[in-house]
């Protein structure tokens, strides 16, 4: 660009240049720091692209980097291209200098300055806007995935008539265009006034025009532009209206149009339109007019339009037409977002019962039998017992259980039994010795699942397990137990190598093992070890003999890490769980699509609905997208984790939701279609708690079906605090089958409870059919308790356990000594009209650290019990303590022991009994010392029951009767299981 500025130039001064040495290091350094950079950026890129070849899910890879790599290059170049023209623009309609002014002068300095550098500055200038809004834009790859990949919805918005569609995938992409062209006009306008000015085709104090009629003319197009771009936002808040938040009533989040909206906003929106088109043309007529009157006029009359239109005239509707009467007002479009907002969140289908709170039977001894039909009551609590499950289960210091189990459903002849259940998944830091050895290549794996009954606990108040030991064994038959993937597993491992793992220990010693799976990366390939050393900041990586042929680098190993990294586009749930399926620890993984374009619908903060007492105390409950924002959610994708090869698989699960299609259409053959997921997996697939909570959360609001009950708030429920502990978050939802009034059957349910706004008596019972493959799957079913009466409360029914007299004083014993007492999950159950709580009582104390099931609370109909089992505290509250309990079922550790005729037998049994009551004793004194006598007297009487019980059968063979055996299996009543190995 040939400079027709003159001006006179200054002496030259020359610098003394560095010697060639010196030049020759500086620029050996600098070639170094470059190659460094680039491969630190190389081995990024490389250990990604390794990583997801080994998923199997390069597509997601690749697909995701050329979308970032389009949008960046395209809007990056774009930018540039609309920086750097107006700069060239600008500078080729400079004017040849007249008479040099003071200010001229001044400026004369800086275009001598930077006159041999023009061009290179111009590329710096244009490169550096161009990388930062190509990395802005890069951003935006879902958005434009969405928007080139949307799906009709098949539902249109009440109005503008349009597909919501629009909202959720069109809308989001033309605002962004718009932001962006918004930042290119600004961008060029600064852009060029500074050329303009440097060159003097604008003058701030100089005599004469203060700008030429080149600059006035490029410049007031390019105002033009804005103006025009602002008459297209105008355009686009029309509809923005629909999916606009305000805060209306109770409801801080409410979306959709208002009266005002709708009579104020959007006419106000039409007419500046209308006149920001009016005011750019003004501007864009300078290039014949060259003068700024009219276009400035235009431009103060859109800004005072704004002002008076969009602002002063829906303030006064909002005074002076809603306000006085403002049911009437605003009632249409209430009607729309509780439709909208129903529909988004898969609510509309619930069932809202009304429910007396009483029961209608006068004789509760009659209930007493209906209780065992009506639920399955869960005494173990997943949330209480996990240290006890890891005293009496770890084995190992270097394994550990989760802070909260999870409850799953196994078959137990042929009956569907309740099962609490957890994996023994490797803990690094109970490891003997750390060293970077022992941390990544011998300790790699946990090992084993350990289940226990839901419904029962021995004498001791210790879980039934069915699935114990190590390695374990059990009711879940033959499977692969090694856990290399988990949700404690949060460090990378080398496996496969020259380096043999640690599987497990037993009386024998140390099983070593070396990983057979196909999963993870193989480091044999020198390239591969460089690019993890720098990628871990590792560099034993680079040259460990320990890494050899066959050595593979397994991380991101937590199944939620898993999930996320292949399929970026999902929501993932807080809480992933484990199940045996098809001779293989799955993990299993809910998945959400959402998005918060969903016209009318009400928005939630994902992290604020998905908290309770247990996010608040647990770490590996984590809480939902802290910050999302969204108006619509599906549980639309159902994945597995296998724990042991890592393998990944998402399934379809919502087949009618459009954001999972969208998804689908953009990252094809990710997700496999629904008939592909077997039986097995089917079993123990189940409604997920955290679409559970935000649902509840929207119920307490959007319950109600009419707009005026809506707006007096009258109906509010609120989700009750924990009771059970003191975090003050609420109450969690838990799992349970049990039967609803309007069921035949138990079912695998999860359940809440709701109180009226501000008072802690009950006002609502909330239960979903959580067996997934059920016809109700998915149902809500909400019992709405009477506004007329007062039925108790989670807290008044913690309250009244607590200050009742005689529990009260039965707890302080408990406590007694060094002792805790823990309360369980308080269960809710309807019977009968009625409302039946449960809650186990769990003691942590002595010598144990680790909780004992000690007492049963129940409460129905104003009469409590708290008694040591749960048989014995329904006995009381119904009346039937001299009823004769049910046959055990096969299993249950309070089962009688056989009879023998041999007095040897006898007498060892009638001595293990005494030893067992003797323990008891112990128990309820806490005399921790006389129960480990005891315990041990127990131990011998049952091995000389089972010795003399040989040796009589060993003198009858050949013939003669078969006596009943009197091994530690038929050990007296509540006797405690052998010990683990410790």
């Amino acid at each position: 660009m040939p400079d027709r500025g003159g001006g006179p130039t200054g002496p030259r001064i020359r610098v003394g240049r560095p010697s060639r040495r010196v030049r020759t290091l500086l620029m050996t350094l600098g070639v170094l720091a470059v190659l460094g950079m680039v491969f630190t950026m190389f081995a990024g890129f490389w250990t990604d692209w390794l990583w997801y070849r080994s998923v199997n899910y390069s597509s997601v890879f690749t697909t995701t980097l050329w979308t970032k790599i389009g949008l960046f290059f395209v809007f990056g170049l774009l930018m540039a291209l609309a920086v750097g023209v107006n700069i060239w623009l600008a500078h080729r309609l400079r004017p040849p200098l007249s008479a040099m002014s003071m200010e001229q002068q001044n400026l004369d300095r800086y275009r001598m300055g930077i006159a041999p550098y023009k061009k290179w500055l111009l590329l710096g200038i244009t490169a550096l806007v161009g990388l930062i809004a190509g990395a802005s834009a890069s951003g935006q790859w879902r958005t434009w995935l969405m928007w080139v990949n949307g799906v009709p919805f098949g539902q249109k918005d009440p109005q503008f008539k349009l597909d919501v569609s629009f909202y959720a995938f069109d809308l989001p992409w033309y605002r962004f265009l718009l932001g962006f062209g918004f930042a290119a006009a600004i961008l060029s306008v600064i852009a060029a006034a500074l050329t303009h000015y440097l060159y003097g085709g604008l003058r701030v104090t100089s005599p004469g025009a203060r700008a030429t009629a080149a600059a006035t003319g490029h410049l007031s197009v390019l105002i033009g532009v804005f103006v025009a771009l602002k008459a297209v936002a105008y355009w686009l808040d029309r509809y923005g209206l629909a999916v606009k938040s305000s805060d209306f009533r109770a409801t801080d989040n409410w979306t959709g149009l208002r009266y005002v909206d709708a009579n104020a906003y959007l006419p106000a929106k039409t007419i500046l339109f209308c006149i920001a088109v009016i005011c750019a043309l003004l501007f864009f007529a300078t290039l014949w007019r060259r003068t700024w009157q009219l276009p400035v006029i235009g431009f103060g009359l859109m800004v005072l339009s704004a002002i008076l239109i969009g602002g002063l005239y829906p303030a006064i509707v909002q005074k002076f037409q809603v306000q006085p009467n403002e049911q009437a007002k605003e009632a249409p479009y209430v009607e729309k977002n509780l439709e909208a907002t129903r529909k988004a969140y898969g609510i509309d289908g619930t069932k809202v019962t009304d429910y007396s709170g009483t029961s209608k039977t006068e004789d509760k001894t009659t209930l007493r039998d209906d209780v065992g039909s009506t639920a399955s009551i869960r005494i173990m609590d997943p949330n209480i017992v996990s240290p006890t499950f890891q005293q009496l289960q770890q084995i190992r210091n270097y394994y550990a259980f989760p802070n909260n189990l999870d409850v799953d459903r196994y078959t137990k002849d042929g009956k569907d039994q309740d099962t609490v259940i957890g994996l023994r998944e490797l803990n690094l830091a109970g490891i003997p010795k750390k060293n970077w050895i022992n941390n990544h290549f011998r300790y790699t794996h946990g090992y084993g699942v350990v289940a226990a009954e839901g419904t029962n606990a021995d004498a001791q108040g210790r879980p039934v397990f069915t699935e114990s030991d190590l390695p374990s064994e059990g009711n879940l038959g033959t499977y692969e137990q090694r856990v290399y993937y988990g949700e404690k597993t949060t460090t990378y491992s080398i496996v496969g190598g020259p380096q043999k793992e640690i599987d497990y220990s037993d009386d024998n010693g140390e099983k070593t093992t070396s990983y057979k799976g196909d999963s993870g990366v193989n480091l044999s390939n020198p390239v591969n070890r460089a690019a993890y050393a720098v990628a871990f900041g590792e560099p034993q990586i680079l040259y460990s003999g320990a890494i050899g042929d066959g050595s593979r680098i397994l991380y991101n190993r937590t199944p939620k890490e898993r999930v996320e990294a292949v399929a970026p586009w999902l929501t993932i749930d807080g809480d992933a769980y484990p199940a045996v399926v098809n001779g293989r620890i799955q993990w299993i993984v809910d998945a959400y699509t959402t998005t918060n374009g969903y016209p009318y619908s009400s928005r939630t903060t994902l992290g604020d609905t998905t908290a309770d007492s247990l996010t608040a105390t647990n770490d590996n409950r984590a809480v939902v997208a802290q910050q999302n924002q969204v108006n619509y959610i599906r549980n639309s994708v159902k994945a597995t984790v296998d724990a042991y090869t890592g393998e990944v698989k998402l399934y379809q699960w919502d087949t009618k939701d459009p954001v999972l299609k969208t998804w689908m259409k953009a990252f094809p053959d990710t997700v496999k279609p629904k008939g592909e997921i077997s039986k097995d997996l089917m079993d123990h697939l189940r409604y997920p708690q955290d679409l559970f909570k935000v649902q509840r959360e929207l119920l307490t609001r959007y319950h109600v079906r009419d707009a005026t009950t809506f707006l007096s708030g009258s109906e509010v429920w609120q989700v009750p605090d924990d009771p059970t502990n003191r975090s003050g978050n609420a109450v969690p939802p838990y799992y349970l089958s049990m039967k609803m009034p309007d069921q035949k059957a138990q079912a695998f349910s999860l359940t809440t409870t709701f109180t009226p706004n501000g008072r802690d008596n009950l006002s609502a019972f909330m239960a979903v059919d959580a067996e997934a493959g059920a016809s109700d799957y998915g149902k809500i079913r909400i019992l709405k308790l009477p506004t007329n009466t007062t039925v108790n409360g989670p807290k008044q029914v913690q309250s009244q356990f607590n200050s009742q007299e005689d529990i009260a004083e039965s707890i302080r014993l408990l406590r007694g000594g060094d002792s805790e007492v823990e309360y369980g999950n308080l269960l809710t159950v309807p019977l009968d009209g009625g409302l039946l709580y449960v809650e186990p009582v769990y003691v942590r104390g002595g010598g144990l650290k680790y909780p004992l099931l000690r007492k049963v609370l129940v409460t129905y109909g104003g009469q409590t019990a708290f008694e040591n089992t749960l048989d014995e505290a329904l006995n009381k509250v119904f009346g039937t303590e001299g009823a004769t309990p049910e046959p055990p079922d096969e299993g249950d550790t309070t089962t009688p022991p056989p009879t023998s005729d041999n007095p040897t037998v006898q007498q060892a049994l009638q001595d293990a009994q005494k030893a067992f009551d003797a323990g008891q004793e112990a128990l309820k004194d806490n005399d921790w010392e006389a129960y480990g006598r005891a315990q041990k007297d127990l131990e011998e009487a049952l091995q000389r029951a089972e010795d003399a019980q040989a040796e009589a059968g060993r003198g009858g063979a050949g013939g003669g009767e078969s006596k009943p055996s009197a091994s530690p299996s038929a050990k007296p009543s509540g006797s405690p299981s052998p010990k683990p190995s410790s």
